[in-house]
């Protein structure tokens, strides 16, 4: 079973094997339900990972 995680910008819980886009951060991956979360995170991605 997929382990479930939040997409940080829109808090939607998804399977991470089923994310829809993918962003590394200071050594960290993060997971997202769309590729418009994605672009948000990258234009600001401090105010998204406190």
């Amino acid at each position: 079973m997929a382990e479930k995680v939040q997409d940080r910008v829109c808090g939607m819980m998804i399977d991470q094997d089923k994310a829809a886009a993918t962003a590394q951060y200071k050594g960290k991956t993060y997971y997202f339900c769309a590729q418009g979360c994605k672009k948000q995170f990258e234009k600001e991605p401090e105010k998204y990972v406190k």
